[in-house]
């Protein structure tokens, strides 16, 4: 697995760890939304500065991103769609 493919496995785990969806990452990271899928994907070259956004984000260091994979393991989940409900 690559570099890129490394991040973007980790930055998925992590964001549906904190219950994250991409739009509310990048909107507290103040990065696109669209931009987030495509790290997520290993598709983009990602800056040190956006890797610190979203470190900060989900309140990680930003070494968490760059932790290794072991191959066996199953793609992180996605979230499940739709809005949250309100709380009561």
């Amino acid at each position: 697995m690559d570099v890129r493919q490394t991040i973007g496995w980790n930055l998925r785990r992590l964001r549906v760890a904190k219950g994250l969806s991409q739009e509310r990452l990048a909107f507290e990271a103040e990065i696109d939304r669209s931009y987030v899928g495509r790290v997520e994907r290993g598709t983009e070259n990602v800056t040190v500065a956006t890797l610190e956004a979203f470190a900060k984000v989900l309140s990680v260091n930003v070494s968490e991103l760059f932790a290794e994979i072991n191959p066996e393991n199953a793609k992180p989940p996605g979230l499940r769609s739709g809005r949250k409900q309100k709380a009561s």
